[in-house]
């Protein structure tokens, strides 16, 4: 997606470490707008795939899951990352590395929510080392439901998640593929 190339280039900074904030339209505050055009490329790309339910992990990937979820007429799963009081009963759970945090953490969900047969779209604001959608693709198996996919906002294509996760046979559609970051630029794939 062009568009979302030329926002990072006019809104995205590069911190040290190969971090691209974008925290400014993606995550901590969403240009609503431009958020919805890019859900609706989602929706386009998985036209035809029955999708039942899209699926993200909190926090930063919430709002843009939503929008997908809103165009595709489907509900919104959210995996917590922390134990929490509200989720009670049987669950589902994966530890995940985070690259961004540099920490594991067990992802949970309740089983209420992941059906056996559901179609899930994984949706998240940035794809790095792909270990979120290893992890979610673990909770899928155990709930006999299947990963039809993974949406992506933000490829970091130099941490080659995207081609592992693509050469194991997931689709994965990532709106823009950064191939390379210095402290001064940025290339995307073509």
């Amino acid at each position: 997606m062009k568009a979302m190339e030329e926002k990072i280039l006019s809104d995205g900074k590069i911190l040290p470490g190969q971090i691209l904030k974008v925290g400014g339209f993606l995550n901590q505050q969403t240009d609503i707008k431009f958020m919805v055009e890019a859900a609706k490329e989602v929706a386009r790309l998985y036209e035809g795939t029955k999708i039942t339910k899209v699926l993200t992990i909190e926090a930063s990937g919430i709002s843009f899951s939503t929008l997908v979820a809103e165009q595709l007429g489907v509900d919104l799963v959210v995996i917590k990352k922390h134990a929490s009081a509200n989720i009670s009963g049987d669950v589902y759970t994966a530890e995940i590395y985070s690259y961004t945090h540099k920490n594991s953490y067990v992802a949970t969900v309740s089983k209420d929510y992941i059906n056996e047969g559901d179609k899930i779209l994984f949706c998240d604001d940035f794809l790095a080392c792909g270990n979120a959608i290893k992890g979610v693709q673990k909770i899928l198996t155990t709930a006999g439901a299947e990963l039809v996919g993974c949406a992506i906002a933000i490829e970091k294509g130099f941490q080659h998640g995207g081609d592992t996760l693509r050469s194991e046979g997931i689709r994965v559609e990532s709106l823009a593929i950064v191939e390379s970051m210095t402290d001064d630029a940025i290339v995307f794939r073509k």
